[in-house]
Protein backbone atom coordinates (compact mmCIF):
# COMPACT_ATOMS: atom_id res chain seq x y z
CA UNK A 1 0.00 0.00 0.00
CA UNK A 2 1.18 3.55 -0.80
CA UNK A 3 2.32 5.27 2.39
CA UNK A 4 0.65 8.49 1.24
CA UNK A 5 -2.65 6.98 0.03
CA UNK A 6 -4.71 8.28 2.96
CA UNK A 7 -3.47 11.72 4.04
CA UNK A 8 -4.22 12.73 7.60
CA UNK A 9 -5.67 16.08 6.53
CA UNK A 10 -8.61 14.61 4.60
CA UNK A 11 -11.11 15.47 7.37
CA UNK A 12 -10.14 19.12 7.00
CA UNK A 13 -9.39 19.21 3.27
CA UNK A 14 -12.03 21.82 2.43
CA UNK A 15 -10.87 24.04 5.31
CA UNK A 16 -7.28 23.84 4.08
CA UNK A 17 -8.31 24.64 0.52
CA UNK A 18 -10.31 27.64 1.73
CA UNK A 19 -7.36 28.93 3.76
CA UNK A 20 -4.91 28.37 0.91
CA UNK A 21 -7.18 30.21 -1.52
CA UNK A 22 -7.27 33.13 0.91
CA UNK A 23 -3.45 33.08 1.04
CA UNK A 24 -3.36 32.98 -2.76
CA UNK A 25 -5.51 36.11 -2.75
CA UNK A 26 -3.09 37.74 -0.33
CA UNK A 27 -0.21 36.96 -2.71
CA UNK A 28 -2.10 38.56 -5.60
CA UNK A 29 -2.78 41.56 -3.37
CA UNK A 30 0.93 41.87 -2.62
CA UNK A 31 1.74 41.83 -6.33
CA UNK A 32 -0.83 44.54 -6.89
CA UNK A 33 0.64 46.63 -4.05
CA UNK A 34 4.09 46.47 -5.66
CA UNK A 35 2.67 47.26 -9.10
CA UNK A 36 0.88 50.27 -7.60
CA UNK A 37 4.07 51.29 -5.76
CA UNK A 38 2.49 51.24 -2.30
CA UNK A 39 4.42 52.21 0.81
CA UNK A 40 7.13 49.69 1.80
CA UNK A 41 5.92 49.24 5.37
CA UNK A 42 2.38 48.49 4.17
CA UNK A 43 3.74 45.77 1.88
CA UNK A 44 5.89 44.34 4.68
CA UNK A 45 2.85 44.28 6.97
CA UNK A 46 0.91 42.27 4.41
CA UNK A 47 3.84 39.90 3.90
CA UNK A 48 3.91 39.33 7.65
CA UNK A 49 0.17 38.53 7.65
CA UNK A 50 0.62 36.10 4.77
CA UNK A 51 3.57 34.44 6.50
CA UNK A 52 1.51 33.96 9.68
CA UNK A 53 -1.33 32.46 7.61
CA UNK A 54 1.07 29.98 5.97
CA UNK A 55 2.56 29.09 9.34
CA UNK A 56 -0.92 28.45 10.71
CA UNK A 57 -1.73 26.08 7.84
CA UNK A 58 1.64 24.37 8.28
CA UNK A 59 1.07 23.76 11.98
CA UNK A 60 -2.43 22.44 11.41
CA UNK A 61 -1.18 20.05 8.70
CA UNK A 62 1.61 18.91 11.00
CA UNK A 63 -0.90 18.25 13.77
CA UNK A 64 -3.04 16.20 11.38
CA UNK A 65 0.03 14.29 10.20
CA UNK A 66 1.13 13.48 13.74
CA UNK A 67 -2.38 12.52 14.84
CA UNK A 68 -3.06 10.31 11.85
CA UNK A 69 -0.04 9.13 9.87
CA UNK A 70 2.47 8.94 12.70
CA UNK A 71 -0.01 7.38 15.13
CA UNK A 72 -0.94 4.68 12.60
CA UNK A 73 2.71 3.98 11.81
CA UNK A 74 3.57 3.82 15.52
CA UNK A 75 0.78 1.30 16.04
CA UNK A 76 2.23 -0.81 13.20
CA UNK A 77 5.69 -0.51 14.74
CA UNK A 78 8.97 -1.46 13.17
CA UNK A 79 10.72 0.42 10.40
CA UNK A 80 7.53 2.17 9.27
CA UNK A 81 7.18 3.77 12.70
CA UNK A 82 10.82 4.84 12.76
CA UNK A 83 10.54 6.29 9.25
CA UNK A 84 7.39 8.29 10.06
CA UNK A 85 8.87 9.67 13.26
CA UNK A 86 12.06 10.71 11.45
CA UNK A 87 10.00 12.26 8.65
CA UNK A 88 7.93 14.22 11.18
CA UNK A 89 11.06 15.39 13.00
CA UNK A 90 12.52 16.64 9.72
CA UNK A 91 9.29 18.49 8.91
CA UNK A 92 9.31 20.12 12.34
CA UNK A 93 12.95 21.16 11.86
CA UNK A 94 12.07 22.76 8.50
CA UNK A 95 9.20 24.67 10.09
CA UNK A 96 11.39 25.88 12.92
CA UNK A 97 14.04 27.13 10.48
CA UNK A 98 11.51 28.96 8.30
Amino acid sequence: MDAHADPGYMRHKQDYLKRLRRIEGQARGLQRMVEEEKYCIDILTQISAMTRALQSVSLALLEDHLGHCVVHAAAAGGQEAEDKIAEAAEAIARLVRS
